[in-house]
């Protein structure tokens, strides 16, 4: 994969923030966002569905989770940025949440 420049990036972003409630943000090269659930169980739900669709992809998310919230942070670390695998892993997640929430 390769990196995306800077412009690709934000288009991607707008195209990704056109369809959520709360929008993703780009800062220090990596997509970022936290989702809010009801509670713990459906945060971890969240979670254990995006691992799944993260192991399809053989890309992961570093995420930390507090009871019912689950912050993400999206960078491909070999490639030394943001590439298409971050917007469809993100793609993923949105879908995910949506069924959820």
């Amino acid at each position: 994969m390769h990196k995306l420049s800077r412009q690709q990036i934000l288009e991607r972003l707008n195209q990704l923030n056109s369809a959520t409630k709360l929008a993703w943000v780009f800062a220090e090269d990596r997509l970022q966002k936290t989702f809010e659930f009801g509670d713990f169980k459906k945060a971890f739900n969240f979670m254990e569905r995006v691992a799944i669709e993260a192991e399809k992809l053989n890309h992961h998310p570093d995420w930390c989770n507090s009871y019912n919230r689950v912050s993400i942070e999206l960078t491909t670390h070999s490639a030394g940025g943001l590439t298409g695998l971050d917007f469809r892993l993100a793609e993923a997640m949105e879908k995910i949440s949506a069924k959820i929430s």
